[in-house]
């Protein structure tokens, strides 16, 4: 009795799963992750000797989101939206905010990723998000601080590869010019880019080494609602046997 019990509320269960459609997809995809980014910053007067601003070295507030792979936020060789110059110059959020949420409004991103500051460098900040399989990429960017337009941050960056979500990707992150300033040292006064020159890595002085500031660490968990073959069409013939 109690065995037929159990078997009941197991078809119970299942018809339920079957007209609400939560079912995971086939072959194992997950749909959705949860997500983490840690940013490790390592820049120091060790790490980049040049001009260290001793005392002052620090990084803005993580910003970004996640996108599909037809929206680009930045890119290298491409000019700096206003958000993305606003962000570099100064570490501010509110344009890049904006700009997320108009491409969330056209469809073309799912999310705003918003993430803690670095005050004083070395040190580390993280940030929590969901990804899903229409909107499996990332972009994050902070400022490098002080400084006139350099940032360091990831464009486009898949968390969905060869059928599954990344668990633990670890990305170096290398400077780079916004091109919307000509200063060239940190503390270098206002100097606007007339026109802006397109966004490029930094490879001369005051990072002329190729050692990367720091880390973004990215672990994005999703368990399987259902196993692997669990599918609709083999859950409904289950259900039915049971």
């Amino acid at each position: 009795m109690q065995a037929q019990c159990i078997s009941g509320s197991v078809r119970l269960f299942l018809s339920l799963v079957l007209v609400l459609g939560i079912v995971a997809p086939a072959s194992g995809q997950e749909t959705n992750a949860q997500c983490m980014l840690q940013f490790d910053a390592a820049w120091s007067a060790d790490t980049h000797p040049i001009d260290f601003p001793v005392g002052t070295a620090h990084f803005s507030p993580l910003i970004g989101g996640t996108h599909d792979d037809l929206t680009v936020f930045w890119q290298a060789g491409g000019l700096a939206t206003p958000g993305i110059r606003s962000m570099a110059e100064t570490g501010a959020t509110g344009l890049l905010t904006a700009e997320v949420n108009d491409a969330i409004g056209l469809g073309g991103a799912e999310s705003l990723i918003s993430g803690g500051s670095i005050p004083l460098s070395p040190g580390m900040a993280q940030a929590n998000f969901d990804v899903s399989l229409d909107y499996p990429r990332i972009t994050v960017v902070t400022m490098i601080a002080p400084s006139p337009d350099w940032f360091i941050g990831v464009n486009g960056l898949d968390l969905f590869e060869n059928g599954s979500w990344r668990q633990n990707t670890v990305v170096d992150l290398l400077p780079y010019d916004a091109g919307t300033d000509s200063g060239v040292t940190f503390n270098s006064p206002d100097n606007p880019t007339v026109p802006a020159e397109p966004i490029a890595m930094i490879t001369e002085s005051p990072f002329p080494n190729g050692v990367p500031l720091g880390t973004f660490t990215i672990a994005c968990d999703s368990p399987l609602l259902f196993t692997d073959g669990f599918e609709s069409g083999n859950l409904s013939s289950w259900a039915s046997s049971q």
